[in-house]
């Protein structure tokens, strides 16, 4: 399977996947589990994912984590995953870093404790030099919120209106420097896009799986990687 799969990444020129981890707590409901379990094997699913996107040569993976409309969720959930991603960070980093995971962050993280900010920022540090696979995660992240950030810096330069480009959007997002998404996968079932990426991926590929994001590993990632490698990208031609 592996050389099979990582064929139709060479073949495809597939860089960059990019994933709404959707299911965790509908996952634990199904199983009578508490949603904090669910949040726990998403952890284990990112792993997987993870060093399958090694496995197979994709060289960016970037999933959504935790977007700006999730601080509505209720309190005692909301601090559970800020203390998930802080745990998990602390506890996993020294193994990503050996795995030479590049680590990056996007998203308003301003708005995060400062705890966990320097957690964040001791991640980025660590593996800034590693080549790997580059493992965006987005945290309080929203794309319009992205996009209005990147209007903001732009006005604030005193550009001229000739001077904007799409290029020169592109280069104001918290994506700056990391090439387009070619497929974004949803997991769960669920056909949205959650306001995720929505500049980056307006020519990317869109899986949806029914699995639940806790059920997700290498298989269905290679899954999801023939599916991509059978479409046919035409960029609006």
């Amino acid at each position: 399977m592996e050389k099979e799969i990582k064929t139709i990444v060479s073949n495809t020129n597939l860089k960059h996947i990019a994933i709404i981890m959707d299911g965790n707590r509908r996952w634990a409901k199904n199983k009578n589990l508490p949603s904090a379990v669910g949040h726990k094997k998403g952890v284990e699913a990112l792993k997987k994912t993870l060093r399958a996107c090694n496995d197979f040569g994709v060289k960016y993976l970037t999933v959504y984590a935790f977007s700006t409309e999730n601080w509505n969720r209720k309190k005692e959930e909301v601090d559970f995953l800020m203390n998930l991603v802080a745990i998990t960070l602390t506890n996993e980093l020294e193994e990503m870093h050996k795995e030479n995971v590049q680590i990056h962050f996007i998203g308003d993280l301003t708005k995060l404790s400062q705890s966990l900010q320097e957690i964040l920022q001791n991640a980025v540090n660590k593996t800034k030099n590693n080549t790997g696979v580059n493992l965006q995660i987005a945290l309080n992240y929203g794309s319009r919120d992205e996009i209005v950030h990147a209007v903001k810096k732009i006005v604030s330069s005193e550009i001229s209106e000739s001077e904007i480009t799409e290029k020169l959007i592109s280069d104001n997002l918290y994506t700056n420097g990391i090439p387009d998404p070619d497929v974004l996968i949803r997991t769960g079932g669920e056909q949205r896009i959650s306001n995720y990426l929505l500049w980056q991926i307006a020519y990317s590929e869109i899986i949806i799986m029914n699995e639940y994001w806790p059920e997700f590993d290498k298989k269905l990632l290679a899954s999801a990687i023939k599916e991509f490698g059978n479409r046919h990208r035409r960029y609006g031609k």
